[in-house]
């Protein structure tokens, strides 16, 4: 029975170090140092200590097996949570052949800053319309497009911190 309880806190202590780690990279790409390092003195510290339970009780592959299926876990669990949290700003593009000017305008008109674009599509001209927003409003503005032009083709990207600019509160 000691096997399975050795086992398992090495599955929940994987679970948390490899959780820390994915937010932690996640924190990394959105440029905030500080909160990276914090994550960063509690992931070591986790990683330590699940680490030396594995090789002390090498004979235990419960031990490997709950190292193995925690990390996984973990990955799983880090992008969850990272995915709720819904930190930083993505740019959305809009590619809409007819709409473009509709989408633009109801945009605006609930507070978002639109950039528009005329292009050359493959059936001749296109809208393209840049709008950066809040990563926990992607799904709102992406139903909003789509209300207006059901085949608007949409692409998000995840952008870095705003400095100047207009952007809805």
């Amino acid at each position: 029975m000691d096997a399975i309880y050795s086992a398992l806190l090495i599955f929940f202590l994987r679970l948390s170090d490899m959780t820390l780690d994915t937010l932690r990279l996640l924190f990394m790409m959105r440029g905030r140092k500080i909160t990276s390092g914090l994550i960063g003195v509690a992931q070591a510290t986790i990683f330590v200590i699940a680490i030396g339970r594995v090789l002390s009780q090498m004979d235990n592959i419960l031990n490997v097996i709950g190292y193995a299926v925690g990390f996984g876990a973990g990955v799983v669990v880090g992008m969850i949570i990272e995915e709720r949290m819904a930190l930083g700003f993505g740019q959305m593009r809009v590619v809409s052949p007819k709409m473009g000017y509709e989408i633009a305008a109801k945009l605006r008109g609930v507070g978002y800053g639109v950039t528009e674009f005329s292009g050359q599509g493959r059936d001749g001209l296109v809208n393209m319309l840049l709008i950066t927003v809040r990563r926990k409003d992607v799904t709102h503005v992406q139903k909003m497009v789509l209300s207006i032009d059901e085949s608007a083709f949409i692409t998000i990207e995840e952008v870095r911190p705003l400095w100047r600019g207009f952007y809805r509160a």
